[in-house]
């Protein structure tokens, strides 16, 4: 084949491939104005393109449709595309995320880079949101410990009461014993019983029975 002919085979073939990417790029951005962004994504993944604006605008529609992981690596690859909204993006995956420290780190990181009043709001709503959720796990701890300590004082409150009455039952068949062991004794050994004389008719003692 020519050299000429091969080459305006390959420029044929390039431009085919540019005119579908771009019909491609144009259905992702239309699905993604629709609100469909699960399929806006799939469109852009199926460009396979190692370029940084696709990776951005398919981390954009992975955003919106909730699925935070994976728009964090694609926000990765699009290092350099207007960087202090990637960077503001990327705080606001982190923030959905929960994980505020790092949320407050790339919106820190993008205020540097440009100052926006967007930024700077989710900025202090993440402090905002950190401060709440440490003292709420303070008070979260110190629940817990007073439950651990209730607990720990109902336990030795419980073996107190069980010592005493172990310690009861204890004295209680040492009583039992030592009158049972009197009363043997007692069975053994006669021992006289003191009456009271009986009265007279006119109150006074009889000295002439015998009490015993």
């Amino acid at each position: 084949m020519p050299k000429l002919l091969l080459l305006l085979t390959l420029s044929t073939l390039f431009s085919q491939a540019d005119i579908f990417d771009f019909q491609t790029i144009e259905k992702a951005n239309k699905a993604y104005q629709k609100g469909n962004y699960i399929y806006s994504a799939k469109l852009f993944d199926s460009l396979k393109k190692d370029d940084p604006t696709v990776a951005y605008d398919k981390a954009n529609a992975l955003y919106k449709a909730g699925d935070y992981d994976e728009a964090l690596k694609e926000y990765a690859k699009a290092k350099g595309v207007n960087e202090a909204t990637r960077l503001h993006n990327i705080g606001n995956c982190y923030f959905k995320k929960q994980d505020l420290d790092r949320a407050i780190e790339s919106y820190e990181k993008a205020l540097k880079i440009r100052e926006d009043k967007d930024t700077r709001y989710n900025l202090e709503l993440a402090k905002k949101k950190k401060r709440e959720k440490e003292k709420k796990k303070s008070k979260d701890k110190k629940r817990q410990d007073k439950k651990k300590e209730d607990k720990k004082q109902s336990q030795k409150e419980k073996q107190n009461d069980k010592r005493d009455k172990k310690l009861m039952t204890q004295k209680d068949k040492i009583r039992k014993k030592e009158l049972k062991q009197m009363m043997n004794r007692l069975s053994k050994k006669k021992m006289p019983t003191l009456m009271y004389l009986p009265k007279s008719q006119k109150g006074e003692p009889n000295d002439t029975q015998n009490p015993w």
